[in-house]
């Protein structure tokens, strides 16, 4: 069942609950609390009377005395005077005898009907009845305190004037329910507007703004939704850039893993079939496929960095280690490495021993990361540079090499992962050395920076802080 027809059915419940309640409690309350005459029941006692008269042609003192006196005792409250035409008293319940004149009765009546609703007030209320030609008058009074304590009472001759009374009355009661019926179509409204976009909420979909000033609940979970829409359409960009991004991956994989493959079961052949000439062209084919096979096994541990990066298990293992030590260990191997190349290497490293609290494998992939990347990338340049200097409460270690550089453009997405620069940098690889740099450094609370200009300098400049230095100070 729809909310709107559950409304209307509550609106028509209440209302008929609401008089019903009413009715009967009005009545209940009169009956028990409410005792005494009213103008109602005062005609009925004396239209009673009348017809006992009139039925029994009682109009002298010894008929009229039984009837009379049978009535007050009935109601003891009520004086009952019969009144012959010429203002004499026939007879009386309370046993007096006078002759009224005009004036006096005049009197008696004055104020009436009014004196029936007041307080400790005198009522007589006065009615004829013939006999023949001769008229008689029935005389019944008594004090207003014994009338019913809550009486409002309502004449009306034609239903005109009933009208102009019950309209403002069924409108006093009709706002209530009206207004009532307003604010719940209009959160009606409001839920079923947030309904519908909910429902139309999806990954796909455009974001739908709502818009809704009003700060009870319904405005609440309207921005709440407002929210989550944004923070959907967020993750959905996102996906949509982690598909890109896979496939990118998938095929950049694929591309690098096809061509040392190739070169490995290229070179295997041959050494199977014995094809090659001599001894130093075996050395030499081993050599290549020594060396594609490194290549194939550093794109799975780049693979393997991908799903600790996403799974967030880069931990860092920190211990005090000899960092120039561990730098001057590097620089050796790289310039065996570069021997006979024709590559200039230049090492700066302190000949004091440098003391940092890093995790030491962590910082030597980053390190040796960014030597790759100048080797690989840098090579037109003939030229690598690798140091440490220490200043103040920092470290700083610097790869620097003198290729064709990073255009501006690029360098301050080199950093993102499965990001490959176009042109003269663009070769083998997923990407995502930079990246792991990146993530190791911020673990350490240090930072990156790269400054480049064509064919003059490329530098990778990381910046460490010195907890060493820290300690010492405390």
């Amino acid at each position: 069942m729809k909310s709107r027809t559950k409304l209307w059915l509550f609106m028509l419940i209440s209302a008929i609950i609401s008089v019903l309640l009413f009715s009967s409690l009005s009545l209940v309350i009169g009956k028990i609390g409410d005792s005494g005459y009213d103008l109602k029941s005062l005609n009925a006692i004396s239209q009673e009377v009348l017809d006992t008269i009139a039925t029994r042609q009682a109009f002298h003192i010894e008929d009229i005395t039984p009837i009379l006196d049978n009535a007050h005792s009935n109601h003891p409250d009520i004086r009952y005077e019969w009144i012959s035409a010429d203002g004499s008293t026939i007879y009386d319940t309370f046993g007096e005898k006078k002759t009224y004149a005009f004036g006096q009765l005049a009197n008696r009546m004055l104020h009436m009907p009014q004196n029936l609703w007041g307080v400790d007030k005198p009522v007589t209320l006065t009615y004829s009845i013939s006999q023949g030609d001769q008229p008689y008058y029935l005389l019944m009074s008594f004090s207003s305190d014994a009338m019913k304590q809550g009486q409002i009472y309502f004449f009306m001759r034609t239903f005109k004037a009933m009208s102009t009374f019950m309209l403002p009355l069924i409108i006093a009661l009709l706002i209530p329910y009206l207004l009532s019926l307003w604010f719940f179509s209009s959160m009606n409204k409001r839920i079923n507007t947030l309904n519908h976009a909910i429902g139309q909420l999806n990954l796909q979909s455009e974001l739908t703004v709502l818009e809704d000033t009003k700060k009870d609940e319904i405005g609440q979970l309207t921005k709440h939704y407002n929210a989550m829409a944004r923070r959907i359409q967020n993750q959905g960009e996102q996906i949509k850039q982690f598909d890109i991004r896979r496939n990118v991956l998938l095929s950049n994989l694929s591309h690098d893993l096809r061509t040392p493959l190739t070169m490995i079961l290229g070179y295997a052949e041959t050494i199977r079939a014995g094809l090659y000439k001599d001894e130093n062209e075996l050395q030499a084919s081993a050599k290549v496929m020594l060396q594609r096979s490194r290549y194939i096994d550093k794109l799975l541990d780049q693979l393997l960095d991908i799903t600790r990066q996403d799974e967030g298990n880069l931990e860092l293992l920190v211990e005090q280690h000899n960092l120039s030590e561990m730098m001057r260990k590097i620089a050796a191997e790289y310039l065996m490495f570069l021997e006979g190349q024709n590559f200039t290497v230049e090492v700066n490293i302190p000949d004091e021993d440098i003391q940092a609290w890093i995790d030491a494998s962590l910082i030597e992939r980053a390190l040796r990361n960014l030597l790759d990347n100048a080797i690989r990338y840098g090579s037109e340049g003939h030229y690598l540079e690798i140091g440490l200097t220490e200043k103040e409460d920092a470290l700083f270690m610097t790869v620097i090499d003198k290729g064709r550089g990073i255009p501006l453009q690029d360098q301050k997405h080199v950093f993102e992962r499965f990001y490959r620069v176009d042109g003269s940098r663009k070769g083998e690889g997923l990407g995502i050395g930079l990246s792991i740099v990146q993530e190791i450094i911020s673990l350490h609370d240090g930072s990156i920076t790269l400054t480049s200009v064509p064919f003059e300098r490329t530098v990778f400049e990381v910046q460490l802080p010195n907890h060493q230095r820290e300690q010492s100070k405390s």
